[in-house]
């Protein structure tokens, strides 16, 4: 009965399998949302201000850090919990590919929140105008949290790997 029970739970983890791949699907939404954001700027992009092009710039750039994010959850995520991906060595492969543990994977995340919460913390700063202070506070303070809980989070990393 242990026996059937351990298999069963070490085989769960195909469990996570279609999440990861759902993964693969917002990613794909997020390309689409993307390009549909490039359409709507190069028609009016003569007319526009500069600062308005730049917010729609940091936008872009904001997208294409989540898509990395994606990707890096997605593949080591299913790389981690479910099974090493098979890469045939005559096809391009990722540097970080199988070298990215739970707790490295951990920390790139947390660096990508803080990126992305720093390029929407840009983008509310330059349309400060329009934004009351008491929100320009808050966004601030969501951002230092994030910051801070980043560099908690490999603080505590670097004082548990020393331990080993």
């Amino acid at each position: 009965m242990e026996r059937f029970i351990e298999n069963a739970m070490y085989t769960s983890r195909w469990l996570l399998a279609p999440i990861y791949f759902g993964l693969s699907l917002g990613l794909l939404a997020l390309v689409l949302k993307f390009f549909q954001e490039v359409l709507h700027v190069i028609p009016g992009v003569f007319a526009m201000g500069e600062a308005d092009l730049i917010l729609v710039i940091l936008s872009l750039i904001d997208m294409s850090l989540v898509g990395g994010l994606l990707v890096m959850v997605m593949i080591s995520g299913y790389e981690n919990f479910v099974s090493q991906l098979d890469i045939d060595d005559g096809q391009e492969k990722l540097s970080w590919l199988g070298k990215m543990d739970s707790g490295s994977l951990k920390m790139k995340v947390a660096a990508s929140i803080v990126a992305i919460s720093s390029i929407h913390l840009l983008k509310v700063f330059m349309d400060a105008q329009n934004i009351e202070v008491e929100h320009l506070k808050w966004y601030v303070i969501i951002h230092m949290t994030f910051v801070v809980s980043a560099f908690a989070m490999g603080y505590l990393d670097k004082l548990t790997k020393h331990d080993h």
